[in-house]
């Protein structure tokens, strides 16, 4: 990331700070560009000139963060070079680093401290994670000034009961063209195509003639398919992503059919299309084109009761479609199972699962919110904290353990050698020829013999 950095912290020398611009190095941070203006040097993917001056007997090699490698010099060498920047990403930093780039900021208060002075928090990410802003001594016109979005900011980071925080400087929208949108929205890492086939293919097993011909007018609604592609699942908690709305379904979807066959008396179908229309209005509640926030809908009503609502709108198109009306009691069901896949109040459903159904949705998709959220913050690059615990996770009401104390012996699995192989001419009488091979890494091979 073009911007500020303590050299020391990557030289070992005494630089002190070092700041690119107009081919020199200051001592001190020199003046942020004005808003609008864009800074030379300053952001992601941007092309930077660096002249060093190197004194004898201070410096013999440098390391540029977000450029890779090292600067070889000898004492009293000047010379300039043009290095391709690469963006830092918020989970690299370290307290006491200085930061001016594009990041997304939103969810903006104007708040008072208890000595009476104003501040501004927010909240301020980059596809790798998310922390907390504050800007001190705020006014009402500098709240109002803050933009939300897409914004470029300079600010530190410090370290605030042990969680990072930005405590921003200064801020202005970013100006289009320099930053990329994927180094700042977080993506799924799976194939939405793919999974968009997946998920069109379980739905297509669906034999309830009602049921199929409901979700065929979701499926060939163009727009509400656009946007279900690309949604994230929620703003924060899981699957916070694009296209995290689709894996969060298809998982659900998959988890679904895997264990359906174990209870005979539950209705597949049912439970299939309550997967699939259980989030569907967070297509509507949330908007992710600049920043993941809530619309004004979707505070308002929220997803659950619109997706309710929306299987009525779609009910009457699907009557048509079959050239007969859908029994009430099929709207009803399946209006309850969206209605209740939180739970319980507390968590937002409007009723508590009353059908064998509505609860098999509630527990799967539960369970793939949960996992998720328990593999990223233990388990995955960008889970913040140190050590064996994270932090405290409100969602689980306590602290998670984060090590995988049975991890895989062997890279690879053995294959089996010399496999048993049995004559099966009738009359024959011989016994099994070749040998008993244990493949257990853990184990040697051990020949049976016959006693």
């Amino acid at each position: 990331m073009a911007g500020l950095y303590p050299l020391s912290r990557y030289s070992g020398g005494g630089l002190g700070w070092g700041f690119w611009s107009k081919s020199a190095f200051w001592n001190e941070p020199p003046p942020l560009p004005s808003p609008g203006v864009p800074g030379e040097g300053i952001g992601s993917d941007v092309l930077v000139k660096l002249r060093l001056f190197v004194p004898s007997g201070v410096l013999r090699s440098l390391r540029i963060p977000g450029v890779g490698g090292q600067i070889c010099c000898d004492p009293g060498d000047s010379f300039v070079q043009l290095w391709h920047m690469r963006r830092v990403f918020l989970r690299d930093c370290a307290p006491g680093d200085l930061v001016e780039d594009v990041f997304v900021l939103q969810g903006k208060q104007l708040s008072a401290g208890s000595n009476g002075k104003h501040f501004i928090k927010a909240l301020v990410s980059d596809r790798s994670c998310q922390v907390t802003a504050r800007i001190w001594n705020a006014t009402r016109q500098m709240f109002n000034d803050i933009p939300e979005g897409f914004v470029r900011l300079r600010g530190k980071i410090e370290n605030y009961q042990n969680n990072l925080q930005i405590i921003i400087e200064q801020a202005w929208p970013a100006k289009e063209g320099t930053f990329e949108i994927g180094d700042l929205l977080p993506h799924t890492a799976k194939d939405i195509g793919q999974m968009c086939g997946k998920l069109q293919e379980i739905l297509g097993s669906v034999q309830n003639r009602y049921l199929s011909a409901l979700i065929h007018t979701y499926i060939d609604d163009e727009k509400l398919m656009s946007d279900f592609c690309r949604a994230p699942a929620a703003m924060s908690m899981h699957h916070a992503f694009i296209g995290g709305l689709l894996e969060h379904t298809l998982n659900a979807i998959e988890v679904a059919d895997a264990i359906v066959k174990f209870y005979p008396g539950l209705n597949r179908d049912l439970v299939i299309t309550g997967i699939f229309l259980h989030d569907i209005a967070k297509t509507w509640e949330l908007s992710y084109v600049n920043a993941f926030s809530y619309t004004d809908g979707g505070q308002l009503v929220g997803h659950i009761v619109k997706s309710a609502m929306w299987v009525e709108h779609k009910a009457k198109e699907a009557e048509i479609i079959l050239g007969e009306k859908i029994p009430q009691p099929v709207i009803d069901v399946l209006q309850h199972i969206i209605l209740s896949h939180h739970g319980t109040p507390e968590f937002g459903a409007v009723k508590p699962p009353s059908t064998p159904e509505a609860i098999a949705v509630h527990i799967i998709e539960n369970m793939d919110a949960k996992l998720m959220m328990a593999l990223a913050c233990t388990r995955s690059e960008g889970s913040v904290g140190e050590g064996n615990w994270t932090e405290w996770q409100k969602a689980f009401g306590g602290r998670l353990y984060r090590p995988d104390v049975a991890l895989c012996d062997g890279a690879e699995t053995p294959a089996m050698v010399n496999p048993v192989q049995v004559d099966t001419k009738p009359g024959n009488g011989a016994e099994p020829s070749g040998n008993l091979v244990i493949t257990n890494p853990l184990f040697e091979s051990v020949v049976v013999k016959r006693k």
